[in-house]
């Protein structure tokens, strides 16, 4: 039995859970896994791999992902063979009220999850789509393997209402990223998440935050829930409400402040790149000869419009 006898006697408990759940749908398990299985995965768990943690800008960051999980060893290829199992993929359907969840065997943008200290996750909602399959994204599973952790070390997984609200406010759920505590949400254009940055102590008993995310899929949705194709999406962090007219800025704080402006560069540099491609992907279909072809056969349609409008106007609109 690799998940905990609990799981499955208290679906129906973890069902109301998920759909109560603040600021969107979600639930948090302890004890997701059996115990014994659970220890297996955190001792078996792959050592931090440099190639793996090439952030979008080429560079190497201080997050590796391992999407391959079959290959880990023993422990990780049964923990494949649980998200796969039709038992399993029941269950998950009868905890979010969402049927027929599809297993993604490729594990895109999941997998093994390792953060080492000072790496941080903006708040981001998640691509929607299978970038191959073209399934619907509705659900991502993230089980921690963290054998200790403290709230103070930063790391704590952060459900979003509004990544542009305070957390003062009250907008935000914090969840400790303790070892079998899983997290199961809904994922939809409005499901908000990340993680304030790592910050372990020198003398801390783990060595960084580990995890593994799995998301699961669905051939359609709801016509109301469907939005353009999208990746994921980010929101840069604002300054922290510590940050105060007469407050004297200590080290870290202005380490903070150089890390959120070098991010914002970064983010303005990426879309104002993505701009000139997308402006020279409509250039080159305006000169296109298939275009031109187009506009020219439109033509008479268009003069018969103009002349109409010339003529009447635009015609009465009460």
């Amino acid at each position: 039995m690799l998940l905990h006898p609990d799981v499955q006697n208290c679906a129906a408990a973890l069902s109301q859970r998920f759909e109560a759940g603040q600021p969107f749908k979600h639930v948090v398990i302890d004890r997701f896994l059996d115990d014994e299985f659970c220890r297996e995965l955190m001792e078996q768990f792959p050592s931090f791999d440099a190639s793996r943690a090439v952030n979008e800008h080429g560079e190497i960051g201080r997050k590796a992902a391992i999407p391959d999980l079959s290959r880990l060893g023993a422990p990780y290829r049964r923990f494949d063979e649980l998200m796969r199992d039709p038992g399993f993929l029941e269950l998950m359907s009868l905890l979010t009220s969402i049927p027929k969840l599809l297993y993604d065997p490729e594990y895109v943008g999941g997998g093994t999850h390792e953060n080492l200290s000072g790496q941080e996750l903006d708040p981001h909602v998640d691509f929607n789509y299978h970038p191959r399959r073209r399934w619907h994204r509705r659900l991502n599973l993230i089980v921690f393997l963290n054998p200790q952790w403290e709230a103070s070390w930063g790391g704590c997984l952060e459900l979003i209402r509004d990544p542009w609200t305070p957390a003062s406010a009250g907008a935000v759920e914090q969840v400790i990223p303790i070892a079998n505590r899983a997290v199961i949400f809904e994922t939809t254009e409005n499901s908000w998440h990340g993680f304030e940055r790592v910050q372990l102590p020198p003398d801390a008993p783990v060595a960084s935050r580990r995890s593994i995310a799995v998301y699961f899929y669905t051939q359609d949705r709801p016509v109301s829930e469907t939005a353009p194709d999208h990746s994921t999406v980010y929101v840069q962090r604002s300054l922290g409400d510590h940050i105060q007219a007469g407050y004297t800025l200590r080290e870290q704080d202005v380490e903070e402040i150089r890390s959120l402006l070098d991010r914002r560069d970064d983010q303005i540099k990426f879309l104002y790149e993505r701009e000139l491609e997308f402006s020279s992907m409509i250039g080159g279909l305006l000169r296109s000869r298939s275009f031109r072809l187009g506009h020219l056969l439109t033509w008479p349609g268009r003069a018969a419009r103009n002349l109409l409008r010339s003529r009447f106007g635009n015609g009465a609109r009460n």
